[in-house]
């Protein structure tokens, strides 16, 4: 609809922004997979075929097959959205995979209990290798992105940056990459939670204090993916 304002000039109301549903959240994950994975339809309808076939047996066995025909529609579609998920994450990390920020925008995804830098504490801008510094119950973890032979050298300095600051914290040194001793990137998150616990959870509050006066490097992410846009839906990862 139109207004008026008081000199007699039509003035357009401003459009308002359309809410993103849940089943939008569906059909985005399920595009985005289907470009990387062509066969996910048939995967989810078999999966569905097979949880209904096992629900419907049962209930005629059971003697209640409207009742399990009910729970088998839940469980199936339940079954479909946790594949979907799954799918869905291997495939936006196939998308970024070997991209500049493609290790922080994994690393972006873990929130709980963990202190992650936004930027990263170092750049080689001539080859665009990286270093992200991150701090957990594990102590401070440093997360290079780059050729072993490359960003060996800039774990190595960021480890005695870190180390003068807070000398008797744990630091753990992971490569992302794809080359031998490095970790790919669907296993980059798994790695990073599963390191030992030894600190508490106000030391770890009390560790990033101390790491903030080094500080992030000056050079930006070098241009190649947007870490904002690069990450999966997290509901969708999750199933929701």
């Amino acid at each position: 609809m139109a207004r008026k304002k008081n000199d007699g000039e039509n003035v357009s109301a401003a459009p308002t922004e359309k809410k993103q549903r849940w089943y939008h959240n569906i059909r985005d994950a399920y595009r985005l997979t289907r470009q990387v994975n062509p066969s996910i339809t048939w995967v989810l309808v078999g999966v569905f075929v097979l949880v209904m076939g096992v629900a419907l047996g049962i209930g005629f066995a059971w003697g209640h097959p409207v009742y399990m025909s009910f729970f088998g529609l839940l469980l199936a579609l339940m079954a479909m959205m946790i594949l979907l998920a799954t799918q869905t994450r291997k495939a936006s990390y196939s998308q970024i995979d070997g991209r500049p920020g493609a290790a922080g925008a994994v690393l972006g995804q873990i929130r709980r209990g963990w202190n992650i830098e936004e930027q990263p504490v170092a750049v080689n801008p001539r080859h665009q290798d990286l270093v992200y510094r991150m701090v957990g119950r594990p102590g401070i973890v440093l997360v290079s992105e780059g050729p072993s032979h490359r960003v060996t050298r800039m774990l190595d300095d960021e480890r005695k940056k870190v180390a003068r600051v807070a000398p008797n914290v744990p630091v753990h040194l992971v490569q992302y990459g794809n080359e031998q001793g490095q970790v790919p990137i669907g296993k980059l998150t798994r790695t990073v939670q599963g390191l030992k616990k030894t600190l508490t959870t106000a030391e770890v509050g009390q560790v990033a204090k101390r790491l903030q006066a080094l500080g992030s490097a000056r050079t930006p992410v070098p241009k190649g993916i947007d870490p904002m846009k690069a990450r999966p839906d997290r509901k969708g990862m999750r199933g929701r």
